[in-house]
């Protein structure tokens, strides 16, 4: 199993570059709305041909500007999981699930499409018209129509955004089951950061049409490398730094300047923490990074509180968020607390 994307596409609102490679597991595309990301996967898929580059699938040259092959979406041998299901709406069940296996002996069709109706738990529906279905049941079908083909790559677009999200966790539990028997290459594409981290392995990040590096999940969202990675991982506190000393960052945004337990490269332009990394003290206990702040701003979540801390010695710094689980809620407005950054929670590029 391997995929190897290397591509461009010009395109009227930017210039789509994407590079990487990917060995095993689910690969994630991570990134705000017309990012790039779906476009990436219509150009694997071979239903948008890229302006130059080349897409090789295990081995198999799916696309190649310099030697001139472009295979057509049907020798491309993929599964594609649309935003919209794209359904037919005047074929049944069945028939949308046959498509892909038209050519199939029919003894062979019947009992395969058989077993992808109940793996995918559509007994008794079988007769039924997508517009006769609910959101979660057309998903399932396309689904079915997009692994019955044994395809050497799966491309699942945003698979989860019109479900509610009761659904979408059921859903999100079957697919995952799914893809663990599944030995073809997974593309999930997602803006949802949580769902992502979920059901990925790697996860690339898209910036403006440009697909960044390929990297590990946990290894992203501890230590992003760049503004776009942090914001796009859900990082809130975030400052324009500048380096002082060999190990030492002064956050201009937040008024404070930190150690750091390693030397500091010299061309630092930004310094992060999450808000659950943050440690709140009852008095300052001398530690380092540990700096006195007031409760600006209290606001009450379903299972925690997200609070809104000041600096107490600069007036025009920027609020740091902290977040604190319902069970351990102790604190009020205005009152006057430390906080404490952990080193090794602060992250800087």
């Amino acid at each position: 199993m391997s995929l190897y994307v290397n591509i461009e596409k010009h395109l009227s609102p930017f210039n789509l570059n994407v590079n990487f490679e990917q060995k095993s597991g689910v690969l994630g595309f991570l990134g705000a709305s017309g990012s790039g990301k779906s476009m990436s996967l219509k150009c694997i898929s071979g239903l948008v041909t890229p302006s130059r580059g080349k897409i090789i699938v295990n081995d198999k040259i799916f696309f190649d500007s310099e030697n001139k092959i472009n295979l057509t979406p049907q020798k491309r041998k993929i599964g594609y999981l649309f935003q919209n299901y794209a359904l037919f709406p005047n074929m049944n069940i069945i028939d949308n699930i046959e498509i892909g296996i038209s050519k199939m002996e029919k003894d062979q069709k019947k009992s395969l499409i058989r077993e992808y109706i109940e793996r995918l738990h559509l007994g008794g529906l079988e007769k039924r018209y997508p517009w006769q279905l609910s959101g979660g049941q057309q998903q399932r079908v396309a689904l079915a129509r997009a692994l019955i083909t044994s395809p050497d790559i799966l491309l699942l677009d945003e698979p989860f955004s019109a479900l509610d999200q009761h659904l979408r966790n059921d859903l999100e539990k079957e697919l995952m089951s799914i893809v663990k028997d599944y030995s073809g290459n997974v593309i999930f594409v997602t803006h949802d950061i949580a769902e992502a981290y979920r059901v990925c392995d790697n996860i690339i990040v898209y910036e403006n049409g440009v697909s960044l590096e390929n990297r590990e999940k946990r290894d992203l969202f501890k230590h992003p490398k760049s503004l776009t990675e942090a914001t796009l991982t859900g990082c809130k506190n975030i400052s324009k730094a500048k380096k002082t000393g060999k190990n030492t960052i002064y956050a201009e945004n937040w008024g404070h300047e930190y150690v750091i337990n390693k030397e500091i490269p010299d061309n630092i332009q930004y310094i992060c923490i999450r808000a659950h990394d943050i440690e709140i003290c009852g008095n300052n206990n001398k530690n380092i990074n540990t700096f006195p702040y007031t409760i600006d701003t209290i606001i009450e979540n379903p299972f925690e509180f997200t609070i809104y801390m000041k600096n107490n010695t600069k007036k025009d710094a920027k609020l740091i968020e902290f977040k604190v689980e319902k069970k351990n809620m102790n604190f009020s407005l205005n009152t006057s607390v430390y906080l404490n950054f952990p080193n090794d929670h602060l992250f800087y590029f």
